[in-house]
């Protein structure tokens, strides 16, 4: 009972003082206008931008989803984390230079700018739709799944009915989260992420040295590393075979273009880039976020082969994939960081929550408010009307996600969802920056055929797009190159009168780093040293027939 409240009340304080910190630290900021509630005034710093986009990035689906993944085929999930670099480098060179001349607080504002306004009009609809039916509620379900089994919460709070305390939990993470999102807009969210992020490290590279350090007992957490490589070796290898969650050839077509919209065009992660102060910070925010994601695997990726080798090759335990992580935190984190780590935890979920949720608020007030429904409203006007778009989301979401409750393969689910859209997308973005005689005309096609076309491939006819394409990834690759030779096919044959033109706006210093350029270089060249000191490639030889078991349905693939 004591380690019970102990854990209650060290829990309360650090989210209270995370709380505490970001209120004092953001109560003068200009909550009025657009640019100061959406943008936050066009002021932040890298170390905040580094910091708010790997917390956004991170949460349960990541640390319970990757290590679940981890603990069933080892170390080659671990592209999700370091491929992602490489995505990081393409934003800080050439996307992020672009945007922040087109002084935009969206991506649909973008393609306005490049396109038409009916352009920016169907992608803010796309965006709106998938956020507030898919992202949302599905980030509060996770939260809250992940919350029971991390912390054993029917334990933790005496309450035992599964869906009280679900309900419960999904309620408390999205009234606090709107908090943070609906009343100090984007700085306060980057403020709380930012300190969140340091907790999410501390508290990952923790649990990572206890596991470590309960497998090689008396000789540490280097005779665990130690263990590890000569006991399971087939796990410490970064080439996914056949039968992997990502088989390696995939790398280089689906999963890298999904990397490429999530870090380079997704609206609840690049928002905090956009409100850089300057190119430079800017720049210097997001390849720090790239090293960062060069750590992930170790507390990402490293405790589920862990789990694995302590719950199944040492004890025989069956464990499910899904429950590995939570498990290995139980097994070896002291009753008195409980509440610690429980904070963390919860900062994690509340920064993907708050950050998807003040996007939502930017595309509909921006987007939809000001150009549809009140074209004249004045600052204050679009700023109340974020506000209070977002507290309805905020319900519905927190109405919707416990009803999730018992379906299957919840987080497949959501990868496939959120591929019918940002591939279309990540495509017309992409085009419309590089083809200057692109006209509008392929523009909407590409983004409505392509969400029709994926969404018909994965939702109607799954058995046929896995055996023609030999899996998922591969799909969206090919359609991702059909609708770019579409799009410019349109540029030759139909072609825009005059070249587009990229105007400056002159909202932001586009000054770049000095370093950007060998820094983004030394970055890639990390990824491929990591890849190649881990290869096996042995492994792409395996024939391997791959059967349908109840675990590998569990199996978790995390977006990013």
């Amino acid at each position: 009972m004591q380690a019970i409240w102990f854990t209650l009340i060290s829990f309360v304080f650090f989210t209270g003082l995370v709380a505490v910190l970001t209120w004092l630290a953001t109560r003068g900021e200009d909550l009025k206008t657009q640019k100061g509630y959406f943008l936050a005034g066009r002021s932040l710093t890298f170390p905040v931008i580094a910091g708010s986009l790997l917390l956004t990035n991170l949460s349960t689906e990541q640390m319970v989803g990757l290590n679940g993944d981890a603990f069933t085929a080892g170390l080659s999930v671990m592209v999700w984390e370091v491929v992602a670099v490489v995505a990081l480098v393409a934003m800080a060179l050439f996307f992020l230079p672009r945007f922040l001349k087109s002084g935009i607080a969206t991506v649909p504002q973008l393609l306005e700018i490049r396109f038409d306004s009916t352009t920016q009009i169907i992608c803010n609809l796309i965006f709106l739709i998938a956020y507030m039916t898919i992202l949302l509620p599905i980030i509060l379900y996770t939260g809250a799944q992940g919350m029971a089994s991390i912390l054993n919460l029917p334990e933790l709070t005496g309450i035992q009915n599964e869906t009280t305390l679900l309900w419960l939990s999904v309620w408390v993470i999205g009234l606090i989260g709107s908090g943070y999102a609906l009343l100090g807009g984007l700085r306060s969210t980057a403020f709380s992420d930012m300190l969140n992020g340091i907790g999410l490290l501390v508290g990952g590279f923790l649990i990572t040295f206890l596991g470590l350090k309960l497998i090689g007992g008396d000789a540490g957490f280097l005779g665990g590393l130690k263990t590890l490589s000569t006991e399971i070796p087939d796990r410490l290898n970064s080439i996914g075979g056949p039968s992997d969650p990502v088989p390696f050839w995939n790398i280089f077509t689906g999963v890298l273009i999904i990397n490429i919209f999530y870090w380079c065009t997704n609206q609840q992660i690049i928002q905090r880039t956009l409100a850089a102060s300057n190119l430079s910070e800017g720049q210097k925010g997001v390849l720090l976020t790239g090293l960062l994601k060069l750590l992930g695997p170790i507390y990402l990726v490293l405790p589920g082969i862990i789990a694995y080798y302590v719950f199944v090759v040492q004890r025989g335990q069956d464990v499910k994939s899904v429950l590995a992580y939570g498990t290995l935190v139980r097994e070896v984190l002291p009753w008195w960081l409980t509440g610690f780590f429980a904070a963390v935890l919860v900062g994690a979920i509340l920064s993907s929550y708050n950050s998807a949720l003040n996007s939502t608020c930017t595309l509909f007030s921006l987007g939809i408010y000001k150009r549809l429904w009140k074209p004249q409203a004045s600052e204050i006007e679009v700023v109340r009307s974020g506000k209070y778009f977002g507290c309805l989301i905020a319900v519905i979401s927190m109405v919707v996600a416990p009803l999730l409750a018992g379906q299957d393969s919840i987080f497949t689910y959501l990868q496939t969802m959120n591929g019918i859209y940002n591939i279309p997308i990540c495509a017309v973005v992409i085009v419309g920056l590089l083809s200057k005689r692109t006209p509008a005309i392929a523009a909407k096609i590409a983004l409505v055929g392509g969400v029709v076309i994926i969404a018909l491939g994965v939702l109607a006819f799954p058995d046929q797009v896995t055996r023609v394409f030999s899996g998922q990834w591969h799909f969206f690759g090919v359609v991702f190159v059909l609708l770019v030779a579409i799009m410019l096919f349109f540029a030759y044959a139909f072609p825009r009168p005059t070249p587009w033109v990229h105007v400056d706006s002159g909202e932001v210093d586009l000054h770049p780093w000095k370093y950007v350029v060998p820094c983004g270089i030394a970055l890639l060249v990390l990824v491929v040293l990591i890849y190649a000191f881990f290869a096996d490639f042995s492994v792409l030889s395996e024939s391997v027939n791959v059967v349908a078991t109840p675990e590998s349905a569990e199996a978790v693939v995390p977006l990013q």
